[in-house]
């Protein structure tokens, strides 16, 4: 009898954000296995529903399923991508598995953040398998909460294969301007504005950081920029895959000052491109870096600018390294991923449940009703 494996990817309503992307490269992918023992269902917004072809069944994201989630159909296995999830199932034998990203209670304060270890920890008790993205999440979990004995799995993320060839030049590139390129949600964790009083020092150079650019941090980034004439860093927001392939391609190096990442992806498409990659030094990125990474130290921009050019001189005249940066960031693929979740799934299957009690599954019912 074939397992009923149910994968939550609600987070597919946001392409634009990591867990999004996260979400639709992984449905693609695992749609593409031969799996004999197991039938998959997605979890997915309404617009979403067949998007992923015909080896697998969908079920469609409604109201109904949050406020009843008795109504949810029967699985023997639920992955849900991110510990964040919006519905979880209250069936007594179902085994349920989180891959925990980050620990986003870090960025808060107050009462904010105590309700966001709370509920952290409601989803932990709730988990029959915790899977996390990086060695340094499983670390930071052990630390700050009681895993009820529990083991983590560690499955570092997928990265899509990125054809060269299907590129589009941005309208808003500077001709015959080289260029740095960055992306990602362009907020306070990201760090982006430690970049400019760097750029000033780099006349020479544009600098193009791509990404949803209308929070906070962003207004800061554009306020700087207009009152101090900034002229050589540009915020055009959210680009499309082909424009975000030419914007690595053909730039000269890659920048994340990031200060808060459970893995980064970014860093690795870089690396898949042949490009250098510049990066904080804090919490996952030295693990995902390793020893290919230039790394800033602290954020004096005269520092910053220095360890920059030395950097691209070392780079681009070691053409062996540059292979070999290549060849290590092929490593993280979606195939390795996927196999990895299909064993995890098989292994979860074959445990014994451990029967939750009433409290427990009243907990989780209204965590998801109001989470």
């Amino acid at each position: 009898m074939k397992t009923k494996v149910l994968i939550d990817l609600c987070l597919l309503d946001n392409l634009n954000t990591g867990l999004g992307q996260v979400s639709y490269s992984f449905g693609e992918a695992l749609s593409k296995v031969q799996a004999d023992d197991m039938d998959f269902t997605f979890l997915v917004p309404k617009t979403f529903a067949g998007k992923f072809g015909t080896q697998v069944s969908y079920l469609a994201v409604s109201k109904k399923y949050r406020y009843f989630p008795f109504l949810l159909p029967k699985f023997d296995v639920w992955h849900c991508i991110s510990h964040r999830a919006r519905y979880v199932p209250v069936d007594f034998k179902t085994k349920i598995i989180f891959t925990i990203h980050d620990l986003v209670f870090h960025l808060r304060q107050g009462v904010q953040r105590k309700r966001t270890i709370r509920r952290t920890q409601q989803r932990i008790n709730e988990m029959d398998c915790i899977c996390t993205i990086s060695n340094y999440v499983a670390g930071d979990i052990r630390s700050h909460f009681d895993l009820k004995g529990k083991t983590i799995e560690v499955v570092y993320n997928g990265i899509q294969q990125m054809d060269a060839n299907q590129e589009k030049r941005p309208d808003f590139i500077q001709p015959e301007r080289p260029y740095f390129f960055t992306i990602g949600q362009i907020s306070e964790r990201k760090n982006f504005g430690v970049l400019l009083d760097m750029m000033k020092l780099m006349p020479e150079y544009d600098l193009y950081i791509a990404g949803e650019n209308f929070r906070e941090a962003a207004l800061q980034m554009k306020a700087k920029i207009e009152i101090e004439q900034i002229t050589n860093v540009f915020l055009p927001g959210t680009v499309t895959e082909e424009e975000k392939n030419y914007l690595y391609n053909h730039s000269q190096a890659f920048f994340f000052p990031s200060l808060f990442e459970g893995f980064g992806m970014p860093v690795i498409e870089a690396m898949r491109l042949g490009k250098p990659v510049f990066s904080s030094t804090f919490t996952s990125l030295k693990e995902i870096g390793k020893t290919f990474s230039f790394y800033w130290e602290n954020f004096e921009p005269k520092y910053m600018k220095t360890l920059v050019l030395n950097g691209l001189a070392d780079f681009y005249t070691h053409p062996e390294k540059i292979e070999a940066q290549k060849q290590y960031a092929s490593l993280f693929s979606y195939e390795k991923n996927v196999e990895a979740y299909l064993n995890i799934y098989r292994k979860v299957a074959k445990e014994k449940k451990k029967r939750n009690s009433l409290y427990t599954l009243f907990v989780r019912y209204f965590t998801m009703m109001f989470h």
